[in-house]
């Protein structure tokens, strides 16, 4: 991590720390909760600097772009201003079913990374923000493994993605050797996916990290990818999963955290109200609890991406909500970085 002179400042009596020259985050890393929970971190409240853009303290906390914008709703990305409180939201929901090798969750342009324990040693999760694939370039779902990994890598950019920059007047070479001009960054990790042409790769424009912008790859801050480098072994699994709701438990609350639908997805089934409400009742089902059926509405309309807590109280009995009423939809390597 790069160092740099920081000073306190203080705000309503808090003090927060705040860096005169820019200090990078490396993964944050947690204790993985003993199954059924599956809530880890905090959320944390800082105070943005006058040259401050959300990306930049984005970054400082290990947390991407539309993670940050989402989470700070009516607060400008580019000019929050001096004194302004910006929430990182770094409380997760792990996601999906496995805690094993890489899981990319494309909803929350997030990977998460389950190194297998030692003997003896406490599991852990370490998390990182990515990019992923923009429209007509989509991130492929399901389950494949590290083929390979390159340090300094050359990039061989696919004749489909040669072609766009022709069309747009910005040619690019067949070949681009390692150096400030290479979209892979400093380091690149192949997915066994048919093709080829998909990686985990660093970056030469990190103001990206975070958006849906790539024509297919996995993108990560300089840092992180050379962390994230030096763990991982060849042969990992990978998962790429799109899971935009997310419930779990931390003891006995439950948390829902909502993303909104990645540009282009238009499926009213899956992305509804309808479709929280059948995965509360699947996540209550064991248990004698009261859901807040109007805080979980109200998570679904402003998906911020941060977990919110939907349990009353416990209780004998657990009432379905009115939906009747409520709002249902929400209309050398080949690679593409």
């Amino acid at each position: 991590m790069s160092t740099g002179r920081s000073k306190l400042l203080t705000f309503g009596g808090a003090a927060w720390l705040a860096c005169v020259a820019p200090v990078f985050s490396h993964a944050a890393t947690y204790s993985l909760p003993a199954a059924p929970d599956a809530v880890v971190g905090e959320t944390q409240q800082v105070v943005a600097r006058h040259q401050d853009t959300l990306l930049d303290i984005g970054r400082r906390h290990g947390v991407g772009y539309e993670e940050i914008v989402a989470a700070n709703p009516g607060i400008d990305p580019w000019l929050p201003g001096e004194g302004t409180q910006v929430l990182i939201p770094s409380r997760y929901i792990l996601p999906g079913e496995v805690r094993e090798g890489i899981v990319v969750s494309l909803a929350e342009h997030r990977l998460y990374y389950f190194p297998r324990p030692q003997a003896g040693e406490t599991p852990i999760v370490k998390t990182y923000p990515i990019s992923i694939g923009k429209m007509d370039w989509n991130t492929p779902l399901g389950l494949t493994q590290i083929i390979n990994k390159r340090a300094r890598p050359t990039w061989y950019p696919p004749e489909s993605v040669r072609r766009e920059h022709e069309a747009e007047g910005r040619p690019l070479p067949r070949a681009v050797p390692p150096g400030p001009d290479n979209p892979l960054g400093e380091y690149a990790m192949r997915l066994g996916i048919p093709g080829g042409a998909y990686l985990i790769h660093g970056t030469n424009r990190p103001a990206g990290v975070g958006m849906q912008v790539t024509h297919g790859c996995i993108r990560m801050f300089p840092e992180d990818i050379e962390e994230l480098f030096k763990l991982v072994p060849v042969n990992t699994p990978v998962r790429m999963i799109d899971q935009p709701y997310k419930m779990g438990w931390n003891g006995e609350n439950l948390y829902i955290e909502v993303h909104a639908p990645l540009a282009g997805q238009n499926s009213a089934e899956a992305h509804s109200l309808t479709h929280i409400t059948r995965l509360l009742v699947s996540a209550t089902q064991d248990r004698t609890v009261a859901i807040d059926w109007a805080k979980a509405e109200q998570a679904f309309v402003h998906a911020t991406g941060v977990p919110e807590q939907v349990v009353l109280r416990p209780a004998a009995a657990n009432p379905q909500p009115n939906t009747s009423t409520s709002l249902i939809s929400q209309s050398s390597m080949s690679a593409r970085p």
